[in-house]
């Protein structure tokens, strides 16, 4: 099977065009070109910008572009976040099991003692009190009795909160929290343009139909928003207020993280 970039560089030469010529048409750096034909998707630019220009360098070869996409969407790199929960759960798992071993191994040695005890102890000889003694002698067995209620209570607080840990992983932070729901985008025509856009999330319409020149539309954003434009050279994006390259253009759907 073909990977991405043999797709597409068998497509471009098949149509006799040079990369520079695919730059110039696309407005795509060369460079950029050279790395997705040879499936080197480490461009350096965020994750948005490398999926725009796949999506328009595969539609002006006349590819398919949701098949493409498809396939890029298996390679993307979530190694990171996959990594750090396993090892969260793996070290979970382990201190657990660590416990429930310890206890086993120290479950034997209480039930020894506890059967030394009941036997019935051979006579200690007795001394005399030295001067100035006052207080009674404490019995070993009571130590032993309240060394393994001690472990025992350990032993199953450390179940209760290695379960916890594990069914209910990290919380968030309130604060991340509270930044995710106020997130706002913004959408300003540089010209007249039809949009569309639609919340990933759950598939929600926030607004579709034109915008003229230089008007602003805000929306509240939860999560990847979908944006389909007529032209999207004309759409400037701003997110939290805070202006967004725009490398696209034509008429084509992006997604927006």
């Amino acid at each position: 099977m073909q990977t991405i970039g043999e797709r597409l560089e068998e497509a471009r030469k098949r149509k006799g065009i040079s990369i520079r010529e695919a730059a110039e048409a696309t407005k795509i750096r060369g460079e950029y070109l050279h790395k997705l034909e040879s499936n080197s998707f480490d461009l350096n630019l965020p994750e948005i910008y490398i999926r725009g220009f796949l999506r328009n360098y595969a539609v002006y070869l006349k590819l398919n572009a949701d098949k493409i996409m498809a396939d890029y969407k298996t390679l993307a790199p979530n190694e990171g976040r996959t990594s750090r929960r396993e090892n969260r759960e793996v070290y979970g798992r382990l201190d657990l099991s660590q416990t429930a071993r310890q206890a086993a191994e120290t479950a034997p040695a209480a039930a020894g003692t506890e059967a030394s005890a009941a036997a019935p102890a051979p006579a200690r000889p007795s001394f005399p009190a030295s001067a100035g003694a006052g207080t009674a002698p404490i019995d070993p067995a009571l130590l032993i009795k309240g060394g393994i209620a001690v472990v025992a209570l350990v032993f199953v607080v450390a179940i209760i909160f290695g379960i916890r840990a594990i069914s209910s992983g990290p919380a968030k932070p309130t604060a991340e929290i509270k930044a995710t729901a106020q997130q706002t985008i913004t959408l300003i025509a540089r010209d007249t343009v039809r949009v569309k856009l639609v919340q990933e999330l759950d598939g929600a319409e926030l607004f579709q139909g034109p915008l003229i020149k230089g008007e602003p539309r805000t929306f509240t954003k939860r999560g990847s928003l979908l944006l389909t434009a007529t032209a999207l050279q004309n759409v400037d994006i701003e997110i939290n207020g805070k202006r967004q390259p725009n490398p696209y253009s034509g008429y084509d759907r992006v997604q927006i993280p």
